[in-house]
């Protein structure tokens, strides 16, 4: 590891990275708002709510709306507080540069990494699970074929220019959006009995078969702890938020249209079909759209659902390389990964990441000099996570209910610990930056600090009610114990950077004692 470069005017609230002394992201400025829009609303919108809302639905019947409700706005506060402070402080690393900042480096270290390993884990399991879908299509392809094809096409799409990841993610999510309206669409019709051969449904479904709360509250609890996973994806608009001409504003607008819209398609999907059917018609291993959709006579609906599923995993695949190129990239700048991935291309020349940027122009300075402005990609760190993605691929492949089980484990709970991490930065920076530069608060968090504290006593208790829960508990254990080594890892790299500046210091002169 490296030492950290000295840490500049634009690592203090007091003066933002939109500064004039702040030194510009090195990285290209080719996201627009479009891009960061949808996929503030395609971003939390995956495989977890088409499929895995069905697992909730079981526990919770038709009260897993109140379960959505509480993990929903969970997950929205956590937005808004990142909203904030990337608005105020933009930065590849987001989230891991606001914690470096607000608690030390010891904070930025932690969640950075966790961060990166959480997301070169999961990349395994979705383009497992897509390239399940794709065999079944095409049973002459062989699963792990397909895994590589995908793979090797997103690694392409994400070595190139990064607008290029932002046309894929935004018609991925125009399609899981369009999906989800024509859904709400269809089931809103069908619960009033206006489709051919239907007939209005009422409240039956919601209050029948043991009432709203067939399970009690306690399904309600165990319905959150099922779901509150799916949500995870909205940070990657944060880091995203970086590579746009104007970051404090295009994240600001992302993370406004998107705190409401994504609640309204998670509560309002999940009250369409628990209103449509029975929620003792749900059945394991079955999507509940599909479900809906086979019950109000759309034709093919399984395969339907079936693409839409496979487009989100791609989707998550997509976006969860970019964003852990972008963190790992993040680190490296901070000193707390190998220099050797802060190399950028550069058009003309390749460049490294200290470089600056010549403005809003089409021509950026890398350090090397003028670099094209479709640059500006750290294909390093693209690079780098890829290959460990491939590993986590491998290890799926090979030994799914040994070693990769254990990987899975590990970061079970991490996104709990990482969200955590981000409600303790926001309220020492909101603090911060009130007193030192208000003027960068563009968008502020509600209720502060309440709310914040709110949030992090919402996230302990979803912690401690998992290690509650028998199938839970080992998830919290090993991402505890994933958490406490690389805490232990950052904390050790501090002491050791301690004790060599310790060593460096001059003595002082003899006659000083006299």
């Amino acid at each position: 590891m490296h030492e950290a470069p000295p840490a500049s005017p634009a690592a203090s609230p007091a003066s933002p990275a939109t500064s004039p002394a702040a030194p510009a992201e090195p990285l290209s400025h080719g996201l627009k708002q479009r891009h960061l829009t949808m996929l503030g609303l395609g971003g939390v919108i995956g495989a977890g709510l088409f499929v895995g809302s069905g697992a909730g639905i079981a526990v919770a019947g038709p009260a897993i709306v109140v379960s959505y409700l509480i993990a929903g706005a969970l997950a929205m506060l956590v937005m808004r507080m990142l909203g904030e402070m990337s608005a105020a402080m933009p930065a590849s690393g987001a989230f891991s540069v606001h914690a470096e900042r607000a608690l030390g480096r010891w904070a930025g270290f932690t969640v950075g990494w966790l961060y990166w390993f959480l997301l070169v884990v999961v990349l395994a399991v979705e383009a497992t699970a897509a390239a399940q879908i794709a065999h079944g299509w095409v049973p002459g392809v062989e699963p792990w074929a397909w895994v590589l094809a995908f793979m090797v096409v997103f690694t392409v799409a994400n070595l190139t220019a990064v607008k290029n990841f932002g046309e894929f993610e935004f018609w991925f999510a125009s399609l899981k959006v369009g999906a989800i309206v024509v859904f709400l669409v269809l089931g809103g019709l069908a619960v009033f009995g206006l489709l051919p051969d239907t007939e209005p449904v009422g409240l039956t479904n919601l209050t029948g078969q043991g009432g709203f709360l067939p399970n009690g509250w306690s399904g309600v609890v165990s319905g959150v702890l099922t779901v509150v996973f799916a949500f995870g994806g909205l940070e990657v608009v944060t880091i995203a938020a970086a590579e746009t001409d104007d970051p404090a504003r295009a994240v600001g607008r992302a993370v406004r249209s998107a705190v409401v819209r994504i609640l309204f398609f998670y509560v309002g999907s999940m009250l369409v079909i628990v209103t449509v059917l029975p929620w003792t018609a749900q059945q394991a291993g079955l999507s509940p759209y599909v479900k809906v959709l086979d019950t109000i006579g759309v034709p093919s609906a399984g395969q339907i659902m079936n693409i839409v599923v496979f487009v989100a995993l791609l989707s998550a695949l997509n976006a969860n390389l970019y964003g852990s190129s972008r963190m790992v990239f993040s680190l490296a700048e901070r000193g707390e990964a190998p220099r050797a991935l802060l190399k950028v291309s550069g058009g003309p020349a390749e460049s490294t990441g200290s470089g600056g940027a010549s403005g809003a122009g089409g021509v950026q300075e890398g350090a090397d000099g003028p670099r094209d402005a479709r640059g500006g990609v750290p294909r390093r760190a693209v690079l780098a996570s890829v290959a460990f993605g491939f590993v986590s691929v491998l290890l799926n492949l090979l030994w799914p209910d040994t070693v990769f089980l254990y990987l899975l484990n590990s970061v079970g709970a991490v996104l709990l610990f990482v969200w955590a991490l981000i409600a303790a930065s926001q309220l020492r920076l909101r603090a911060r930056l009130e007193e030192e530069a208000p003027d960068a608060l563009a968008l502020r968090m509600w209720c502060f600090p309440y709310l914040t504290w709110l949030t992090l006593a919402g996230l302990s208790g979803v912690l401690l009610l998992m290690l509650t829960d028998d199938a839970a508990r080992p998830q919290v254990l090993w991402s505890a114990g994933a958490t406490a080594l690389v805490l232990l890892v950052a904390v050790g790299r501090e002491c050791r950077e301690r004790q060599g500046s310790r060593a460096h210091e001059p003595e002082a002169p003899a006659w000083t004692d006299r």
